[in-house]
């Protein structure tokens, strides 16, 4: 990593949350089961701090059989009922619920052949967003795009999708680089 003024919401003293700034957010993704699997933990995120989600994410992908959207979708009330034991993830039964629909939906477009990543790309023109905020506190905390896309995500029966959360993911998966100016990975990230 570059030396430089880092993004003010990646406090230096957190080693795991530098660590994500530093290597993972805002890195173009285009698998699309990462970017589905980014989007489950987001919706997790709902109402808690990421910092939450990144301490539990080892986890909760141990408990959600590494996001094999095809295991996820044939879980049944037994095994959510298993899953909501466990100390180590989220224990919300609308959030186990909605990764299992989330899992059929992401399925069925894979099964009409809309491959997940060209869908999520496409509602940025399948190039990053980028911003130049001086301040992470400019950015803002959804678009006319995110709104667009949650829109149709529930369309298509997904869960824990609403336009803060899309735009949140979108962050976090490069598809808007919302690194500050000043931090190195602005334009680190804009050279993947």
């Amino acid at each position: 990593m570059s030396d430089g003024i880092h993004c003010g919401w990646a406090p230096a003293d957190d080693a795991l949350y530098r660590g994500y700034h530093d290597t993972e957010w805002g890195v173009p993704e285009r698998d699309g089961r990462a970017l589905w699997e980014k989007l489950q933990l987001d919706g997790m995120q709902a109402g808690l701090s990421w910092i939450t989600i990144l301490r539990k994410r080892e986890a909760i992908r141990e408990e959600f059989d590494q996001f094999d959207p095809e295991k996820l979708a044939r879980w049944t009330k037994k095994r959510s009922e298993k899953a909501l034991k466990n100390p180590g993830i989220i224990r919300s039964p609308k959030k186990i619920e909605a990764v299992i629909g989330n899992a059929q939906a992401y399925l069925a477009m894979e099964e009409a052949g809309e491959g997940f990543a060209d869908y999520c790309w496409g509602f940025v023109g399948g190039a990053p967003v980028v911003n130049k905020w001086r301040n992470f506190r400019q950015a803002p905390t959804f678009t006319d795009w995110s709104a667009a896309m949650s829109k149709d995500l529930k369309k298509r029966g997904f869960k824990f999708v609403g336009p803060t959360i899309v735009y949140a993911w979108a962050q976090a998966v490069g598809m808007v680089n919302d690194h500050e100016v000043t931090c190195p990975r602005h334009a680190e990230v804009q050279g993947l």
